[in-house]
């Protein structure tokens, strides 16, 4: 990966969709991943995942991370310069366990009768 990496972990879902859509609208960076962890800080928590120009991260970060703590509370946030070609394999497993997961609730959810829900 050229670039950055940058990280953005908010409680709840609405937090994280605030401070992506800031994030995106700041600077010019893409969303590489998205994380969900039941759990963390006793809820759960969202991680995105944004990557671009290391001057556009941090600004893109520095922004999300503004916006989502007007809308709720921000975990941590980092920005990785240059971050090693391995840390893609990371992102790419994180993401493929995420589908499957999707998958897996997408098939539970057709195996239902109509009017019972999967659980």
């Amino acid at each position: 990966m050229n670039g950055a990496l940058g990280l953005i972990e908010v409680v709840g879902m609405a937090t994280a969709v605030s401070a992506l859509d800031a994030a995106c609208k700041n600077a010019d960076v893409k969303l590489v991943g998205c994380n969900k962890v039941i759990g963390a800080a006793k809820s759960i928590s969202v991680t995105i995942q944004i990557a671009g120009q290391v001057a556009a991260v941090r600004s893109a970060v520095d922004a999300g991370v503004e916006a989502a703590n007007r809308v709720g509370k921000v975990l941590t946030a980092h920005v990785i310069p240059r971050p090693h070609e391995e840390l893609d394999k990371l992102l790419i497993c994180f993401n493929e366990e995420v589908d499957k997961k999707k998958t897996e609730k997408r098939s539970k959810k057709a195996e239902q009768p109509e009017g019972q829900s999967a659980e």
